[in-house]
């Protein structure tokens, strides 16, 4: 399928719709299998494996676990690699350590870095000199991307500079952390749904996050979904994310809900099938106005359906 004129197409950066966290090495070896079990029409896996150094490492292990996680990102496991490593933030005093260890050992295998707690433009910046700093003698030429967790009204409040950093590829919505930065002002019940959506504060902060990171041409990633025994749970969460707020990726954090997540968050086959013959209608019409099924459509139209096919995999 040829791509339609320049101005029709989006530039989004390349991600999977899900994003699976895991934090010990049962957790990793599982998430790479499930990698290799979910893998799109361009031939890219629709997950993305993130080791966690912030949230996953028994306190006093901190270590262990980095030196653990480089001989991971190593292996031959390690298939897809599309892996990303969240570190403590930027005011810890375990976060430069997670650099060092993380990218002097591994920075080749590193798709993406993730920021927790993010609440400034400096931080950012701060991070960006360590992580060329911490990989100059490993791959000085290899692009590690960030992702940054929104978790601080501060965060929020600076979003359109944050989106604006060209190595930020996502603006990813900590739900629990930021409910738990308001002092009370959202009650407990809001960490899931249906409060997570309801909730005035949160459907402003969601909408704020989504719109800053698309019209940056960034990915707006949404939290996890608490519930871990009902995968189904994931789904509905998924597809109203994605489709009342325009999250693009979504967070897993148990095995089970991450084919949900990937349903949800992707386009339907009755979505992509009238994608496809609205766009090869119209390149066959060489990109001019054309109708199909008593529908009128034109660049504007394509726009919308070639970013379907983009989101489907299927170009």
């Amino acid at each position: 399928m040829i791509a339609p004129p320049l101005e029709c197409t989006t530039s989004l950066p390349q991600r999977a719709p899900c994003e699976h966290i895991a934090g010990n090495e049962k957790f990793v070896l599982k998430a790479f299998e499930a990698q290799q079990r979910h893998i799109g029409a361009h031939g890219r896996s629709l997950v993305d494996v993130t080791l966690d150094l912030e949230d996953g490492a028994p306190v006093g292990s901190e270590d262990p676990l980095r030196h653990l996680f480089v001989n991971l990102l190593t292996s031959n496991h390690n298939v897809c690699r599309q892996v990303g490593v969240r570190v403590h933030p930027v005011d810890s005093e375990h976060f430069w350590r997670d650099l060092q260890v993380l990218l002097e050992g591994a920075a080749e295998y590193i798709s993406y870095v993730t920021i927790p707690k993010v609440r400034s433009v400096r931080d950012v910046r701060w991070t960006l000199g360590l992580i060329e700093h911490a990989k100059a003698k490993r791959a000085p030429h290899h692009r590690i991307a960030l992702h940054l967790l929104i978790e601080t009204p501060e965060a929020l409040a600076s979003l359109p500079d944050l989106a604006a950093i060209p190595e930020v590829e996502t603006l990813d919505f900590g739900l629990m952390d930021y409910i738990s930065q308001l002092g009370g002002a959202i009650p407990a019940s809001c960490m899931r749904s249906p409060g997570q959506f309801d909730h005035h504060l949160l459907r402003s902060a969601k909408t704020t996050i989504t719109q800053a990171a698309l019209a940056a041409n960034k990915i707006p990633s949404h939290n996890v979904t608490v519930d871990v025994r009902d995968p189904e749970r994931a789904y509905h969460d998924a597809f109203k994310a994605r489709h009342e707020f325009g999250f693009l990726r979504m967070w897993s954090i148990h095995p089970g809900q991450i084919e949900p997540i990937i349903r949800g968050m992707t386009p339907s086959q009755d979505e992509i099938a009238e994608a496809k013959e609205i766009i090869d209608a119209a390149q066959a019409a060489s990109w001019g106005p054309i109708e199909v099924k008593g529908r009128l459509h034109d660049r504007a139209s394509y726009r919308y359906y070639w970013g379907v096919l983009s989101q489907s995999g299927n170009v």
